[in-house]
Formats: C-alpha cells, sequence, structure tokens
C-alpha cells in the first residue's frame, strides 16, 4: 500500500465499529447464556473467527491469527462434558505460549493435551465438568488468560475465586470483564489480588439482556496520531466518556503529550480531537502502559514523527502478540530516522535524523504495525507492505484514511 504525503483534512468524521475486546467477550457469554442481544459489533477478522469457531461442528477448530480466540475458547471447549474439540491456529500461533492458561485450567481439573511443543498450540481439549473453584495464577500474565477464565466462571457449579499472584499486569481489560459480568447479572468482586465470581443459577438468568459495544479505542489510537501529526479536527463516533476499555487512556496520553484535547458529545456519543494551537511539546516523554500496551506503537511513531525523545515501560506482553512488537518496532522505527534501544519490556528513543529515501515499513503479520505507521505520510511518502493485515481488527481502514487525507 503506498501512501502518498498528504495533509490532514480538516472537521471529518469516522465511524469505527464496535470494540473487539468487548465482542469478543460478549461472544463467548452470548454462547454460554443465550440471553444477550449484542449491536454495533466488531466487523475485525478476530471477531468474525472467533464468531464461526463457536458454531463450528467439526472437531478441529482453527482460528488462524486470532489470539484472543484461541485463548477465550481454550477455557470455552474445557467445560462441555465429554466433548473433545483439537484446537489449533496459524504458525505464530503454534509459536504464542498458552502455559500458564492451561495450568491454571488443569489445576481446576480440566482436560488439555499438547499436540505438538510443550506449552503451545494446537491442543487437544477434553471436556469435563469442573467442580473446582479455587486457583493461583501469576498476576503478570495476559490479562486475556485471566478473562478468559473469567468468562466461564459463572457457568461453574460452584463459580471461581481467581487469586493473582504478584504484580497485576493490564487491570484495566480484567475490570472491563468484571464490568460486562456485573452488566449481565453474574455475581462479581475483586480486593486486592482476589476475583470472586458466583456461579450464575439459570433462574437468575435475565430474560434478555441488550449491549450496545462501544466502538474501539485501539482504533481510534491512530486517528489521534494523524490528529497531532496533521493539526486539524478530527470527529469519531460512538464513544463514551466512561469507558472501560484500557486504551481509551489515549486520551489523555494524547493531551498531554502532543495537545490533543478529546471532546465528549453525550448526546450522539460522537468525541472530536481537537489540536491546541498553543500546544508546546514536551521535552521528553515517559510513560508506563503496562495497563495499555497495545497503543504503545501508535505512541512511538508519533513521537518519533515530531522527533520527541521518549522512554516506554510496562511492556512485555508486547513480546508475544502477532509478532514480537517491541523488536518490529525498533526494526522499522529506524526507517523513519529514530533509533531507539529496547529491553524485554521497555523501548526508548536514542536519537532521530532523516527518515529513509524510499520507506518501506514491514508488517511482521502485525495490523497494528501497519496501522502505527500510517500516519507517517503527513511527513513523507510510504510503502506499508502486507497492507491486508488490518483486516484482524479494522478491515475498512485504508478506505476510512481516504476520507481524511488530501493529497498534496
Amino acid at each position: 500500500m503506498k501512501l502518498e504525503k498528504s495533509q490532514l483534512a480538516d472537521n471529518k468524521t469516522i465511524q469505527i465499529s464496535g470494540s473487539k475486546s468487548i465482542s469478543n467477550r460478549l461472544l463467548i457469554l452470548e454462547s454460554l447464556f443465550n440471553s444477550i442481544k449484542m449491536g454495533n459489533l466488531s466487523n475485525s477478522q478476530d471477531t468474525q473467527l472467533l464468531r464461526k469457531a463457536l458454531s463450528e461442528s467439526s472437531e478441529t477448530v482453527d482460528i488462524h491469527h486470532a489470539g484472543t480466540a484461541m485463548r477465550f475458547l481454550t477455557s470455552y471447549f474445557s467445560i462441555f462434558d465429554a466433548k473433545t474439540t483439537i484446537l489449533t491456529g496459524s504458525g505464530r500461533m503454534k509459536e504464542r505460549p498458552v502455559k500458564d492458561l492451561v495450568n491454571a485450567l488443569k489445576d481446576l481439573g480440566a482436560d488439555i493435551e499438547y499436540l505438538e511443543n510443550e506449552g503451545f498450540p494446537p491442543l487437544k481439549i477434553t471436556g469435563k465438568k469442573i467442580t473446582k473453584s479455587k486457583v493461583n495464577v501469576p498476576a503478570n500474565i495476559s490479562s486475556q488468560f485471566i478473562t478468559s477464565l473469567l468468562l466461564i466462571a459463572g457457568k461453574l457449579e460452584n463459580g471461581l475465586e481467581i487469586n493473582l499472584v504478584g504484580e497485576i499486569t493490564s487491570r484495566s481489560y480484567i475490570e472491563m470483564t468484571l464490568d460486562i459480568l456485573t452488566r449481565l447479572g453474574i455475581k462479581n468482586s475483586f480486593n486486592g489480588n482476589t476475583i470472586k465470581v458466583a456461579p450464575f443459577e439459570t433462574h437468575d438468568e435475565p430474560a434478555d439482556v441488550s449491549y450496545e459495544v462501544e466502538s474501539d479505542w485501539s482504533s481510534a489510537s491512530y486517528f489521534y496520531s494523524f490528529c497531532a501529526l496533521g493539526r486539524q479536527t478530527i470527529h469519531l463516533k460512538s464513544f463514551y466518556q466512561e469507558s472501560t476499555q484500557g486504551d481509551s487512556a489515549i486520551a489523555r496520553i494524547y493531551e498531554d503529550f502532543f495537545g490533543i484535547k478529546t471532546i465528549f458529545s453525550a448526546d450522539d456519543h460522537k468525541i472530536t480531537l481537537q489540536p491546541d494551537p498553543n500546544f508546546s511539546f514536551p521535552a521528553k516523554i515517559v510513560l508506563d502502559m503496562n495497563n495499555c500496551p497495545d497503543i504503545a506503537q501508535t505512541l512511538c511513531v508519533t513521537a518519533s514523527a515530531l522527533q520527541i525523545p521518549f522512554e516506554i515501560s510496562g511492556l512485555g506482553t508486547l513480546r508475544v502478540k502477532e509478532t514480537d512488537r517491541l523488536l518490529a518496532l525498533y526494526n522499522e522505527l529506524k526507517k523513519i530516522g529514530a533509533e531507539t534501544e529496547i529491553t524485554e519490556s521497555t523501548i526508548q528513543s536514542v536519537s532521530f535524523g532523516e527518515a529513509e529515501e524510499n520507506i518501506s515499513i514491514k508488517t511482521y503479520q502485525d495490523h497494528r504495525m501497519a496501522m502505527s505507521f500510517a500516519p507517517f505520510c503527513l511527513i513523507k511518502e510510504l510503502n506499508i507492505e502486507d497492507e491486508y493485515v488490518v483486516e484482524k481488527s479494522y478491515p475498512v481502514f485504508w478506505e476510512d484514511l481516504q476520507t481524511i487525507l488530501v493529497k498534496n
């Protein structure tokens, strides 16, 4: 995908589809409890793959690159008594660890086998009735592992008590899950490092619960980047001021470091991204993104384009995403003139120079690499390799971009 050097059009409006994180949680819960009416579901490939997997009748379920689906379905299939499922995925999926989740499920009594490499998919899951109700899990594992357990917790005969051992990673995503459970009438609590979910008796089930999915803040992050570089107003729909999505932190981050104010309209759930013309950029950005690691790539590209030094921590989970995102950033930021240093959980800028003459950004089968680098077209023409990776979370991203860009 060739992106010509462009300017940002003023006062354009984009409708972003529902949050992938919320949609995927609701699909699992709807399948378990059959009482949820959902609106504005995500149109992402991940959500479509999960929906297909939930309706699959064959023994083998292939979720391709959909990491969320792999994690959520591991717990989901483990509670269907006597049902055997082979859960597999792409080559990269077979490199993404699931051991901590599988260990927790086994501790509860689940029957799960590794079919190839210990600790990694594919998995053979033989469903069982789970009666154990307490489990200890490391607190610093992916929040999706914890959410996977929470989504089935209300369906367990004795509910579930999870003791998180150590410092919690991505707490906001756990709280999002618990908020959804509460709205569906599933009683829960989160005190200290202990989460409790009560069993959800059939007679307690509401006749119907309607859930209108808020648009995806992760997808919104790319437009914050465009706004920060292009200094024009952008409107986005449909977002809520009291959001449960961890990536809603993008609003505060971009106001603090790039002078992009977020104005909420309660009437039509529209947000306006408005650049402050008198804003003074900081000497350096120092930030812990432990609670919102998925927007770190966007931030790094924005800061590099503006040549603002940065030091970002709390990014340990990026090593085991669609690709090693820290290494990918290290490689690709060089092409736009930014030298960085990375550790297991941090990235910081070292120096800034001129961008390459013919920039071609590798995407590493990672949707966020493609979209986070796209705003650099406001600085210089560039090519995005394998642009179709955006289908994973935002299939119409390139079409939406055409509505906000004016070619020079």
